[in-house]
């Protein structure tokens, strides 16, 4: 089975180097669906497969001068500790009973319509001209408090299906920072959803659902997937592909909630 993990982390690391999603939303239904992963490991593993995934990514625009990092704190101080209240949620929960398991399912079926409703409808949610005056260092108390929530919010729902911290949230932010230049928003998606999915990451593994040579073998090949789509990002329609991969997860979204 090793090669099929690891040409399922090529694929899917492909359509995340090229589109920017596809770490949790197309990894964990992978998972459950195809391999039969039960879904608290599909969803721990997937976990620490985006914390180190998105963690090159979050280097690199880093490097950029792309993340803002007033930003990525406000809405970890949401996330964190949303992540780390669900987390003793579910210690306190059977993760290996049939409860459980359709308790995971139908979250993970909801955040996978709402990630390609988010798809759809995200440039619309954009208006004006970009401008460093948007930064959350600048914004008010409302805007501080709405960007923290954002990210508890993000941090529950990541933590029980790891899928949000990539297109939801960058649905959030472009709500909330409309003026914010696009490149600092994905920068900043992205290092936030680093410390997120490594805290929730290491929780599942210390409730010990991590698969860890699963893990291996989906980064064997997503790594070098994720550098292949980011090369062939600038000469494919973007905006066919995600209409297309919202259309995919819309469907299996829909097959895991009903």
């Amino acid at each position: 089975m090793e090669w099929a993990y690891a040409f399922s982390g090529l694929v899917v690391g492909f359509i995340v180097g090229l589109t920017g999603v596809g770490a949790g939303a197309l990894m964990t239904p992978l998972l459950v669906l195809v391999f039969g992963v039960p879904p608290a490991v599909a969803v721990g593993t997937d976990l620490l497969y985006a914390s180190i995934t998105k963690g090159a990514g979050a280097w690199v625009h880093a490097r950029r001068g792309n993340v803002d990092w007033g930003l990525v704190c406000w809405l970890a101080a949401g996330s964190v500790p949303a992540a780390l209240l669900t987390l003793a949620v579910l210690k306190t929960l059977d993760v290996g009973s049939r409860q459980f398991s359709v308790l995971v399912t139908t979250a993970l079926g909801g955040a996978l319509v709402l990630t390609a409703l988010s798809l759809v409808f995200k440039e619309r949610l954009r208006f004006g001209r970009s401008r460093a005056g948007d930064a959350p260092t600048r914004a008010g108390g409302f805007r501080i408090s709405a960007t923290v929530a954002t990210g508890a919010a993000l941090g529950a729902l990541v933590t029980l299906t790891s899928v949000g911290a990539g297109a939801l949230g960058m649905v959030a932010l472009i709500a909330l920072y409309p003026r914010l230049p696009a490149a600092t928003l994905v920068g900043s998606d992205i290092a936030h959803a680093v410390p997120l999915t490594l805290v929730a990451g290491l929780g599942y593994a210390a409730l010990g659902n991590v698969d860890f040579h699963l893990l291996a073998s989906l980064l064997a090949g997503s790594l070098p997937g994720i550098y292949l789509g980011s090369h062939a990002a600038g000469r494919m329609p973007e905006r066919a592909l995600r209409y297309v991969l919202a259309a995919v997860l819309f469907l299996i979204g829909g097959k895991l909630v009903w």
